[in-house]
């Protein structure tokens, strides 16, 4: 995933001394806390931030000035001085998130405090990109059209393995090789991996501060781990393809080339393949059914299994203090609890069993993969560069 790096505080569109600069410094810091923690008291940021209530004050007032926080007054305490909780600006920056998924597409935008509005949806008339993109990137003009230059950056998530900002392969969509183009030139955009992107958001708003092993069940199986915050994705990106180890058949072969893949041991097409039934078309609403089908039960109890053994082992080479499942995965262990039990203790490594890993279900639902676009995208915004930017655009 893209990582956002601040400008020179001597560069960029507006140039600033070393005091200004750190006075920008404790700013971000803000910005960053009201993302983190939305309606944070103005006292309790002072504190978080480590600094006097004056300078609190003085940077909540810089901020409101440039339409970047919005104050309200707090609740009553019965003690002290009253303060204020801090919020997105009803005018400030917005971001717009993409989800690609395996039939259909979704676009919304996001603000500060990460509410989502404005969605739209559609479905895939082709799955060819060219058509894909052109529906998108509809749905992106049509956003900016309304909000003007308040959109700071665009944010796709992607059901496809994404290197180096390109989508390098798409089992569920059929893709290899695919640049992005902009959906809003002028507008930074980034991309990412659907299961990173979601697995970045359950972290750090679920579980901040705490090393987090995602795991989803759409089509096929993916993930993340999260160290503190940031998403652990390799030397290109491309990290984090947990679907593609070995944890499978070897003798079933995947979409993506290789054998054995734990994607398709854990899915609709798993179950389907275990009955010997016919590929399903919409292999995740096939595992929906066979979750209460009495008939699949001996199915759903061996992908179950999978998924147990499989977390397992990536809690042994990754030493989570979570375990997060989203997307079908908690109704899978859910449909067979024994079987995904007794598979994850025995997966696990001996002195594991006495301390192992909460296991539990992400607690974001479906907007995951749009709330993890919202991340990505306002580690671009919340720069030192790209907060100048917006100064320069909307005050001169």
């Amino acid at each position: 995933m893209a990582q956002a790096r601040a400008s020179d505080p001597d560069s960029g569109p507006i140039k600033v001394g070393r005091a200004e600069a750190a006075r920008w410094s404790g700013a971000l810091d803000l910005l960053r806390l009201v993302r983190a923690r939305p309606g944070v008291t103005r006292a309790e940021a002072a504190r978080v931030l480590g600094v006097g209530s004056g300078t609190a004050t003085e940077i909540c007032s810089r901020l409101r000035a440039l339409d970047l926080i919005a104050e309200h007054p707090a609740p009553p305490t019965g003690r002290g001085r009253p303060t204020t909780t801090l919020h997105a600006h009803p005018d400030g920056p917005l971001v717009a998130v993409v989800d690609i998924r395996q039939a259909e597409w979704r676009v919304a935008v996001a603000d500060l405090e990460g509410t989502l509005s404005e969605p739209a949806t559609g479905r895939h008339g082709s799955k060819r990109p060219e058509p894909v993109f052109a529906a998108v990137r509809e749905a992106v003009e049509a956003l900016s059209a309304r909000h003007g230059s308040r959109i700071r950056a665009v944010s796709v998530s992607a059901a496809a393995t994404v290197r180096r900002g390109r989508i390098g392969q798409s089992s569920v969509l059929g893709w290899r090789d695919v640049e992005v183009e902009p959906l809003l030139p002028g507008v930074p955009q980034v991309i990412g991996n659907d299961a990173t992107l979601a697995g970045l958001a359950e972290a750090r708003l679920a579980h901040p501060g705490k090393s987090v092993l995602y795991l989803t069940i759409e089509v096929g199986i993916g993930g993340v781990f999260v160290d503190h915050a940031f998403a652990v994705t390799g030397a290109s990106g491309a990290g984090g393809e947990f679907g593609h180890a070995p944890f499978g058949d070897p003798a079933v072969p995947c979409p993506c080339g290789a054998t054995g893949c734990w994607d398709v041991a854990v899915d609709g097409r798993a179950v389907a393949r275990l009955l010997g039934r016919p590929e399903p078309d919409d292999p995740r609403a096939y595992l929906i059914d066979a979750l209460v089908d009495p008939g699949s039960r001996a199915a759903v109890e061996q992908c179950s299994a999978s998924l147990g053994r499989g977390a397992a082992g990536l809690a042994n080479i990754l030493d989570p203090e979570v375990v997060s499942f989203g997307g079908l995965a908690p109704e899978l262990r859910r449909a067979a609890p024994d079987a995904f039990a007794a598979a994850f203790e025995a997966g696990l490594m001996g002195f594991r069993r006495d301390d192992p890993p909460a296991v539990i279900a992400s607690a974001l639902g479906p907007d995951a993969f749009l709330l993890g676009a919202a991340e990505a995208a306002f580690d671009v915004v919340l720069t030192e560069q790209s907060i100048g930017e917006w100064t320069a655009a909307r005050f001169g």
